[in-house]
């Protein structure tokens, strides 16, 4: 005999419950919808915009934040804005479009926002996206027009915005499905070539971002050193990869990129973000990791950590001729220097340095020569590049702004030589098969010359010993602490 099987319930019927509905507008007292920002963000924004009008005069501009990538059916990933729509408004609305109409002396600029479903609107329990009964109270117009200083109006209202050809517009496309479909063909490659270029010299505000980023990022370094016995008992790399995960969420908005939480073996991959494998106290730790501010600006930092608190022979051989190129790189960037400069001085001291190993099968300057680069088996990757509200900033720069340029007070770069000599190369010795490193500092060029941001955080050898066992030292350790 067939049992008949219940019917599966379907909540969007709660849609049909006149009951429900009505009970449900009812009732509510006020919200807390503010805007908390950054202090200066606001203030930051309204020059960024004027500099990008005085580049542009006469253009439309529309810059969207986009929308949160879905990762399956309604479940979404976590968003976070477009970095030159943060760097041009401010804000983290998710879906805004920010519009900038040109007009005598300049332009004038409007934000769009996403209106949120408050009380009394069935969208308020039936959009889980957009409803506040799912999503909690968020800003609406008023909100982010006194928090940012700019007039906003419903993103419903977008499309008057674009109506005619003239004059044209610059977009940024590929970013908002709304937004391309209202200016198509839009120069999107150009304006994102003009903002770009007016990020790469970062000003007083962004500067103090980047140094809270690099001071949150060292704190994050501790508590992974901290961390170390905890691993190596059987956390592994996933348990100091959430350690410095915790960090960045606790003093901003998360990670600035994919963490590099690479021990042993793994410590050659350079992009080895699975960080899944255990640790042992004999190996050391690559860590590349970069707490996010909630303004979105992010820090680079790189070291090569000794699990167990002291570098084996071989080890601290890699590790000091990575330090002699990463010095000699850092006396290499100054304003006026060429960009291309430090990263040829590093890589002149890697191939002398794998020449005198025997490594190399040629000389040192053969190995140099641009058909040649030998020496580019053990360090494939550059040794740098911008840092700001992008981990890799300013990518979409023309090449003689970026690698073929020079730098200028106000730049900012990360500098990382490193060397990475994977298990099974056999071109190198057994002692240093399994063996990377890589030292990463990030830094401001400034008139007299350079300030090193990360410098908080040892570089040298016998001190970075020492550093990792005196973190493992301290009993009673607060773990909200913002001071070593």
């Amino acid at each position: 005999m067939n049992e008949t099987r219940p019917a599966r319930r379907d909540p969007t019927r709660l849609r049909e419950a006149t009951g429900f509905r009505e009970f449900l507008r009812q009732g509510w007292g006020p919200a807390d919808r503010a805007v908390s920002l950054p202090a200066g963000a606001a203030k930051a924004a309204e020059e960024h915009r004027r500099r990008l009008s005085e580049a542009l005069p006469g253009r439309r501009i529309a810059v969207a934040s986009g929308w949160a990538p879905v990762r399956e059916n309604d479940t979404d990933y976590g968003f976070r804005p477009d970095s030159d729509f943060a760097w041009l408004t401010g804000c983290a609305a998710e879906g805004a479009v920010l519009v900038m109409r040109p007009v005598s002396g300049g332009h004038e600029a409007e934000l769009f926002v996403r209106q949120p479903a408050l009380a009394g609107e069935d969208d308020f329990f039936g959009n889980a996206r957009d409803g506040e009964l799912w999503t909690g109270p968020a800003p609406g117009l008023r909100e982010w027009s006194d928090a940012l200083g700019l007039p906003c109006r419903p993103l419903d209202e977008l499309a008057p915005a674009f109506r005619g050809t003239l004059p044209a517009v610059l977009a940024t496309a590929r970013v908002d499905p709304l937004l391309d479909a209202l200016v198509p063909g839009a120069a999107w490659s150009e304006l994102r070539g003009v903002l770009a270029e007016l990020r790469r010299v970062k000003d007083d505000w962004e500067v103090g971002e980047l140094r809270r980023a690099v001071d949150a990022t060292i704190r994050g370094f501790g508590d992974v050193a901290a961390e170390f016995p905890a691993a190596v008992a059987g956390g592994g790399e996933r348990w100091l990869e959430g350690t410095f995960d915790r960090r960045a969420r606790y003093e901003g908005n998360g990670v600035g990129y994919a963490s590099i939480v690479a021990a042993g073996e793994h410590a050659p991959v350079l992009h080895w973000t699975r960080n899944n494998g255990r640790v042992d106290e004999n190996a050391v730790l690559l860590l590349d990791a970069g707490v996010e501010l909630d303004s979105f600006y992010t820090a680079d930092v790189t070291r090569t950590l000794p699990i167990g608190g002291a570098y084996s022979e071989a080890q601290r051989q890699v590790y000091d001729l990575v330090l002699t190129a990463h010095r000699a790189a850092l006396e290499s960037v100054r304003p006026g220097a060429n960009y291309s400069a430090f990263h040829e001085t590093a890589m002149r001291v890697l191939a002398n340095g794998l020449h005198d190993w025997g490594v190399l099968p040629v000389s040192p300057e053969e190995a140099l020569e641009v058909k040649n680069q030998h020496h580019r088996r053990y360090i494939v990757c550059n040794v740098g590049h911008f840092l700001g509200l992008d981990v890799h900033d300013c990518a979409h720069a023309a090449p003689h702004l970026y690698h073929d340029g020079t730098l200028e007070a106000g730049m900012t770069i990360a500098v990382e030589p490193g060397l990475y000599f994977h298990p099974n190369d056999l071109t190198v010795p057994p002692e240093l098969r399994g063996i990377g490193v890589r030292i990463e500092d990030d830094v401001l060029v400034t008139k007299g010359g350079i300030e090193v941001l990360s410098a908080a955080l040892p570089i040298e050898p016998r001190e970075l010993e020492s550093w990792v066992v005196a973190r493992q030292g301290v009993s009673g350790r607060n773990p909200f602490s913002r001071a070593e």
